[in-house]
């Protein structure tokens, strides 16, 4: 008989939370397990996972193409009429120089941008039939350099159905004409509402490379999470009554490809994984190893810990054949426990450790803010449950939490039981005190998102899951209180506001940021 079926918290053992599997497969298209696997993926890791360089989800992000375009006219001396626009260009010389230019400053910007991005080569172009046929790429992003060119020339080169930004320049260099006009002429067609297609203010930048970078920065995060893949075991859901919908709108308005496998599947797999002697020693010794690691206190039996390795190696097998490198567990709590000998926490909390995203719960309400962010920050992130906002300050927690939250060092971690069942193997690790942290709370219909700046205060031991910290809130905690919105909430390291807001613009979901209001206040 189940012992907790009267649980009322975080996960989702309840059926309750649970959409059935016809009406998801219905609602995805009855997407099934992927047959073709990537090459070596199932082979056995020879660096453990806690000590390998964060590489699974890098190896598999796709590139963000860029292409750069000089746009501009030469003007042609006419006596006694306005025969040249604004511009400090006067000759095809002056062009050349301008190019160079650029091609020293996208240099700098691949430098720096620290994510997988293709910069192609210039392309200079004087008139509509240039610009149309440099639009016909295949490239992600249309860098715009906006000099003189005219306003025909730019709406050829932009198309709604990609991403466009354009560069201007007021003081970096010779003065651009649409450093004057971008906004009347381009984006605004000489009314006062806006009329380009592809084209937003927030697209033009002025003068400021690092501008660029960041949202460069947003929009290879952006197309890297539409249309990834993700494994489900246990299927999709979503949190609560207003849950039911999130898998259809992470399969429509996201274009995850969700890839159920069910616990039928699964049970099959552990048992096979439980009967291979050599997998079963092989785990045994890396969770050996992983104990004896610096950083590492052991409070639960360790036969949990074995177990949860070799609960692991089952994970990694399913995601290498899906081609995923994500992967969220639904009914994670009663449904695993019998099946495995133990709980999934420390499965998922290795998974992140190793460059990987791996969730629990199941829930496709907070799932792609976690999958957004991680291709942004390229660091793990962490799905915790809030409680209530009160003196500038909340405590999130969960009974799984990545270790290598910065990307590179290991947190301390003291392994638990799981709080509510008292049973398995489950992480409690000790965020840094002091770690700015950007925190993300979706909303169940995926139209606003609340987000604000905070800073790990404490990491607490009370009697809830077991990885918990409280945080400040940098901004208004009562306006919080009462907009709070869906359950699940996502925190990463660092501050990635700005990133998110503009990636958030590109898919039509408001970014309610509460540090920048109480910025602009101030």
């Amino acid at each position: 008989m189940e012992k907790h079926h009267h649980h009322h918290g975080c996960c989702g053992c309840s059926s309750s939370g649970q959409m059935p599997r016809r009406s998801f497969l219905a609602a995805v298209g009855g997407t099934a397990v992927g047959a073709a696997a990537i090459a070596n993926a199932t082979a056995p890791s020879v660096v453990p996972p806690w000590k390998s360089v964060p590489m699974t989800t890098a190896a598999m992000r796709k590139e963000l193409v860029v292409q750069p375009v000089l746009s501009y006219r030469v003007w042609n001396r006419a006596e006694k009429t306005s025969w040249r626009g604004w511009g400090g260009f006067h000759s095809e010389a002056d062009y050349d120089a301008e190019a160079a230019r650029i091609a020293q400053e996208l240099e700098d910007i691949k430098n720096k941008a620290g994510f997988a991005m293709k910069m192609l080569p210039l392309q200079r172009v004087v008139n509509v039939d240039q610009a149309k046929a440099v639009c016909a790429g295949t490239a992600d992003v249309m860098l715009i350099y906006a000099a003189t060119g005219d306003t025909s020339d730019i709406e050829a080169l932009i198309r709604p159905d990609r991403y466009n930004l354009m560069f201007v320049r007021h003081k970096s260099g010779p003065v651009y004409l649409w450093y004057e006009i971008a906004s009347p002429r381009m984006l605004r067609k000489m009314v006062d509402t806006l009329g380009q297609p592809g084209l937003q203010p927030c697209d033009v930048v002025v003068d400021d490379t690092e501008q660029l970078v960041w949202r460069l920065r947003a929009l290879s995060g952006l197309r890297n999470t539409l249309g990834s893949k993700i494994v489900a075991i246990g299927d999709a859901s979503g949190w609560g009554a207003g849950g039911q919908k999130a898998p259809k709108i992470a399969a429509e308005k996201w274009k995850l490809e969700i890839i159920p496998v069910s616990y039928e599947d699964l049970g099959k797999r552990i048992s096979s994984a439980q009967a291979d002697g050599a997998l079963v020693e092989k785990t045994a010794a890396e969770a050996a190893e992983y104990m004896r690691q610096n950083g590492v206190t052991l409070s639960t039996d360790r036969g949990y810990v074995e177990r949860a390795f070799l609960l692991t190696e089952v994970f990694k097998s399913l995601m290498a054949e899906a081609g995923s490198s994500a992967m969220t567990i639904n009914n994670c709590m009663s449904t695993i426990m019998p099946m495995s000998e133990t709980t999934a926490c420390l499965p998922l909390t290795l998974i992140n450790d190793s460059g990987a995203l791996a969730f629990c719960e199941s829930d496709f309400v907070v799932i792609p803010s976690g999958i957004l962010m991680n291709h942004i920050c390229q660091t793990p992130v962490f799905l915790n449950d809030p409680t209530y906002p009160h003196d500038g300050l909340i405590t999130v927690a969960h009974c799984t939490a990545p270790r290598r939250m910065d990307g590179r060092n290991l947190e301390k971690v003291n392994l638990l039981t799981h709080y509510e069942s008292d049973f398995g193997a489950a992480p409690k690790v000790e965020f840094s005190v002091g770690q700015k942290i950007t925190m993300i709370d979706p909303d169940f219909d995926c139209k606003r998102w609340i987000g604000f700046r905070g800073e790990v205060l404490e990491n607490p031991f009370m009697d809830i899951c077991r990885s918990q910290v409280d945080v400040s809130i940098e901004g208004d905690c009562n306006y919080l209180a009462e907009t709070m919105c869906g359950f699940h909430w996502m925190m990463a390291y660092g501050d990635h506001r700005r990133e998110l807001g503009y990636a958030l613009r590109k898919m039509d979901i408001e970014w309610d940021d509460l540090t920048a209001t109480m910025e602009k206040k101030a």
